[in-house]
């Protein structure tokens, strides 16, 4: 073992009369694992968040929807769909119809009463339904009950909480008119006439409940049905466009455009990430944040460590005199300094990557923290764990820890022996 090896190792973890760890050294390697901790909780919580969200957004969504201009509906045909389902990069094609409607159901609580809320209807193959409900359904049964009951209708749980809805109910679907006439449905309060003078009425059956977390605009708004009954009782053989889903998400924007070149006009399409960009952007300031928190957990390490080194230094003053008188060169007063600085950081950066790994382990797997599910979309804390988040923060603060040691260092090795003794 080299001699400033042997050095540094004493006087970083024993003191002069006993062969436990100084208090300095303790409060030293805690400050840097509780910051190391921080940091890669941070980036776990940041990442698993944005991964949370992402995942539940595209599940709901197709990765990509072709449509024609002003949403018009058009007639499904074979060799559109040939066209896309050739392109590179597409796992999945399958056409939709979507139908806004008033959906009324009635209130328990008041005699004769009717609760109404403004919906999407979105028929859907049923290998695309079943996937679809397979994640996300709570109440109900996938299959779908035998005809005569109405449309079968998948309603989102906070639509279902909304107007109270169970599976097994009858409910009525009044379309929007054109003229706006529909509009009074939207009053609680609207009569029967108001209801039948609106000229495409229809009769649902609540299949089932699904609950994706995604409250507005989502499980408040969409209700999913079959794509074949829909359109016998809507617009026999139109459609309102073709979900398609990809391999490879980072090639959406060329697959995108490969898509619509090969469709031409009037047919456009557009990515899950451009539908709700307003969702995605408030992931992405998430994220932005993220570098400031880093910078300031590392200052803090940071300062500690200087901190703790010049410590030492005054506490080992005469030590480091006796070093120079019997001849240690002032590089290796710095090295022992520079490896003490090293031994610290280890320490505290392999209690920080434990202390992390077990708060994310207990978190996964009881749930302690909660949130709000209608502020986050979800209802515990996600954490992703990477081990290249536990590399990377590790390597940052051993580096940074290193670099900013270098000045307690060279205060060490500047230090004369006389004047060292003489303390």
């Amino acid at each position: 073992m080299k001699p400033e090896i042997y050095i540094a190792s004493r006087f970083a973890f024993k003191q002069r009369s006993t062969s436990k760890p100084t208090f300095i050294i303790m409060v030293a390697v805690a400050g840097i694992a509780v910051g190391t901790a921080a940091l890669i909780l941070t980036l776990s919580i940041v990442n698993g968040f944005a991964g949370s969200i992402e995942k539940k957004l595209i599940s709901f969504s197709a990765h990509i929807q072709v449509r024609q201009p002003d949403e018009q509906l058009f007639q499904e045909r074979r060799s559109t769909l040939a066209t896309i389902a050739d392109q590179d990069n597409i796992a999945e094609v399958s056409p939709f119809l979507e139908k806004s409607f008033v959906l009324r159901s009635r209130n328990s609580n008041r005699d004769g009463g009717w609760d109404s809320k403004p919906v999407l209807v979105k028929g859907v193959k049923e290998e695309q339904r079943r996937a679809f409900l397979h994640k996300f359904l709570k109440e109900g049964s996938i299959a779908i009950p035998g005809k005569g009951e109405g449309i079968s209708l998948y309603a989102g749980k906070t639509l279902a909480e909304n107007l109270k809805l169970k599976v097994g109910q009858k409910v009525m679907l009044a379309g929007l008119g054109a003229d706006g006439s529909a509009q009074k449905l939207f009053a609680g309060n609207a009569g029967i006439v108001d209801l039948f003078s609106s000229l495409n009425l229809e009769v649902g059956y609540i299949c089932g409940i699904y609950d994706t977390g995604l409250q507005e605009g989502f499980d408040d708004f969409v209700v999913l049905s079959d794509l074949t009954a829909l359109q016998q009782r809507c617009n026999p053989s139109m459609i309102s466009g073709y979900d398609v889903n990809v391999h490879n998400l980072a090639q959406l924007p060329n697959t995108v455009k490969r898509i619509i070149d090969s469709l031409g006009t009037p047919f456009y399409g557009y990515t899950v990430f451009e539908r709700y960009a307003n969702l995605f952007e408030w992931l992405k300031l998430q994220k932005n944040m993220t570098p400031l928190l880093i910078v300031t957990i590392t200052i803090v390490a940071v300062f500690n460590i200087i901190s703790t080194l010049l410590v030492l230094i005054i506490e080992k003053t005469r030590e480091i005199g006796m070093l120079g008188a019997l001849g240690f060169e002032p590089g290796k007063i710095s090295r022992i300094f520079m490896l003490q600085a090293f031994l610290i950081s280890l320490c505290g950066i392999i209690a920080g990557n434990m202390l992390a790994l077990s708060l994310s382990l207990i978190e996964l797997r009881f749930h302690l923290v909660t949130l709000p599910e209608k502020s986050y979309f979800l209802t515990h804390i996600p954490l992703l764990i990477n081990p290249t988040d536990y590399a990377t923060v590790s390597m940052a603060v051993m580096a940074l820890t290193l670099f900013f040691a270098f000045i307690p260092a060279r205060i060490a090795s500047g230090l004369k022996p006389g004047r060292a003794l003489a303390t």
